[in-house]
């Protein structure tokens, strides 16, 4: 073997320099054990290997990113830095929906639509969506597991959210394009399957400037068609609705005013629309527009945001939705809320969202749903989804939690094929029945419905792969540029520590229960409002709490909702804090000590009770009175009865003249 060098290359070959990238990057590898699979899926192009790679943590972000290795460029890792992002312009096009309407007159279209299985998008989709929610979700989205990173542990969108929320299929064949097209067959595809002439076609392409065509432009040629029309002309104008419709909600993308010519290739066979597989498209084209936010330079999110954001109002009822109380079981779950903008900024949705625990997710909302629509089979399949040129991974194993399941450590994430392997991709998915998680893979179902449980060594593994915490406590609300800066390195988090400790004393009280005296609670709210207000003094009135039944376990820092065990830099003790400045006078009913010894002979008037008395250093000398202190004043002599009335009589004369 030749010998190696310094550097680590052999004798005999060039030395290179290493790039910047490389000397930033440091990775070793370390042999591991593989992990025992009970039933193993196979993922095409997914090989595991007998090495992992470690990589070095991130500033607030995971210790050990292997698992998410391009968190470096994340949004959430310029916003631990301090760098901060405005909230998404979202691309909504539900009021454009109702622009072009399919009424009695056009029921030839609505009837072809309706077989299609994508007539529901007609009426669910949100005509308002909310920027801070959606841009503080999309800042938790992870494009290596396709998850969100929440507090508590991994959630997702998966197939039955699309099968509940739209009622679109999810089943059927593959949505897949061979190449992405030209603009010249984007040209002949207009003239052959909406019949539109060679220079309206070039001219729409050309306004476009890409194989595209505007929504408007498909309104103002098409909308007009009724059932007397011809039957070539309603044939064009049924596939012009459906790639409007397609291109308003499932892959509405960053344009804003466009859809892409290459989905009218699915309508050249009307009646094999309903064949696809609508909704697994729909979830692939969303992955990837959330993929997309998470870059710190992109400013816009597109997908169909309806089905994102009736997926949070499901999951977190209690902090965004707002329920429409004449909903129906048996219409699409987006049909359930009424959607609106919520009055939080960015910055407040983060911070509520650090805070949130697994008791406020909703982890099975649609209980009530499953007699009208069951639980699809598919939604169990591990594997990947695909539309068109768009591949993304798809794991219900990380999410076991949302379908009743007790969450486990998941597997790695596998990395999905290139799109140009699309037979591949496509025998994948027809098989889809033999790479579902099996009844071993799912594991134990969760002891009660909702409880959102799972194996005691999952949060341990999670603080290590994961980034739980976005806005960091020294960026959070209520400091100042100016305050920030001047404080020292513990104080960011003082304000969070004094709060952990006051809650901390509050449900010590709380778990005694109510054969508590009335001493005892009045004792701990008032030290509890001591620590909140900066002093840390317990009030001697009162004796200590009593601790908690032995049922109840004194809350640990990591249990609250303000500390991450992964992230967060604890402060020192309480003890080091600063003394408060303005120290209370006694009350002025308490007399002040008297002093040693026989009383002086002159009585002299005590001073006003706004001002403190000095306190002694020691007992006074028994025959020295000292006098009175010059800057108070002595009082002054009482007014005389008579003169007082006459100056109050002349007063209220004055006013009525």
């Amino acid at each position: 073997m030749p010998p190696r060098t310094r550097g680590g290359y052999t004798s005999d070959a060039p030395r290179r320099r290493p790039t910047g990238s490389e000397r930033r990057r440091r990775v070793h590898l370390r042999e591991v054990d593989p992990v025992p699979d009970p039933d193993p899926v196979e993922h095409p192009q997914h090989d595991r290997d007998e090495t992992e790679v470690v990589f070095e943590g991130a500033p607030g972000g995971p210790i050990d990113r292997s698992i998410l290795r391009s968190f470096h460029k994340h949004v959430a890792a310029k916003i631990w830095l301090g760098e901060d992002r405005a909230p998404l312009k979202l691309v909504n096009h539900g009021a454009k929906l109702q622009l072009w309407e399919l009424d009695m007159e056009r029921s030839r279209i609505y009837e072809t639509v309706h077989r299609s299985g994508l007539a529901p998008l007609t009426s669910c989709s949100h005509r308002v969506a909310s920027r801070p929610m959606l841009s503080a979700f999309c800042e938790r989205w992870q494009p290596e597991t396709t998850t969100f990173h929440m507090p508590f542990g991994e959630m997702t969108i998966t197939l039955d959210d699309v099968a509940s929320i739209l009622h679109i299929p999810v089943t059927g064949s593959m949505i897949s394009f061979p190449q992405p097209l030209r603009v010249d067959d984007a040209n002949a595809l207009l003239v052959e399957l909406l019949g539109t002439t060679d220079v309206e076609a070039s001219r729409e392409t050309e306004q476009c400037r890409s194989p595209s065509v505007r929504l408007v432009w498909l309104r103002d040629h098409f909308s007009t068609i009724t059932d007397a029309s011809s039957d070539d002309d309603i044939m064009f104008a049924t596939r012009a609705f459906l790639l409007h419709l397609v291109g308003c909600t499932l892959f509405a993308d960053k344009s804003a005013t466009s859809v892409a010519v290459v989905y009218l290739e699915l309508f050249r066979d009307l009646s094999m629309v309903g064949s696809y597989a609508w909704g697994a498209a729909c979830l692939a084209y969303l992955y990837r527009q959330l993929t997309t936010a998470t870059k710190f330079e992109v400013r816009q999110l597109g997908g169909y945001l309806t089905l994102l954001q009736a997926w949070i109002y499901e999951h977190f009822p209690e902090m965004f939705s707002s329920p429409d109380m004449a909903y129906i079981e048996s219409r699409p779950r987006a049909l359930r809320w009424r959607p609106h903008v919520i009055p939080d900024s960015l910055q407040s949705v983060r911070e509520r969202l650090d805070r949130l625990q697994i008791s406020e997710v909703c982890w099975e909302p649609y209980v009530d749903h499953r007699a009208e629509h069951p639980l699809p089979d598919i939604a169990w399949y591990s594997g990947c989804l695909k539309c068109g040129q768009v591949v993304e991974p798809y794991h219900p194993e990380r999410v076991l939690r949302q379908f009743g399941y007790i969450q486990t450590i998941p597997p790695r994430p596998f990395t999905p094929p290139r799109p140009d392997r699309s037979i591949l991709l496509e025998q994948y998915w027809e098989r889809w029945t033999d790479h579902v998680l099996t009844d071993q893979s799912r594991g134990r179902r969760c002891h009660y419905s909702g409880s959102g449980e799972s194996v005691p060594e999952y949060m341990a593994w999670y603080d290590r792969i994961s980034h739980r915490i976005v806005q960091p406590p020294q960026l959070r609300s209520g400091f100042t540029t100016d305050a920030r800066s001047s404080l020292p390195s513990h104080a960011a988090s003082t304000s969070d520590t004094r709060a952990a400790r006051a809650l901390t004393l509050l449900r010590l009280v709380i778990s005694g229960g109510r054969e508590q005296s009335v001493d005892v609670f009045w004792g701990a709210l008032n030290d509890a409002h001591g620590i909140l207000a900066g002093s840390d003094e317990t009030s001697a009135s009162h004796s200590t709490p009593s601790p908690a039944p032995a049922s109840h376990s004194t809350p640990s820092p990591a249990t609250l909702p303000f500390f991450s065990p992964a992230t967060f830099v604890y402060p020192p003790a309480a003890s080091d804090d600063p003394p408060p400045l303005i120290v209370p006078p006694p009350p002025a009913s308490v007399a002040p000590p008297a002093a040693s010894g026989p009383p002086p002979p002159l009585i002299v008037p005590p001073p006003p009770a706004s001002v403190a008395p000095p306190a002694a250093s020691g007992p006074p000398p028994p025959l020295i009175v000292p006098p009175p202190p010059t800057s108070v004043a002595p009082p002054a002599p009482a007014l005389d009865s008579t003169a007082s009335t006459t100056v109050y009589v002349r007063a209220k004369r004055k006013k009525k003249t």
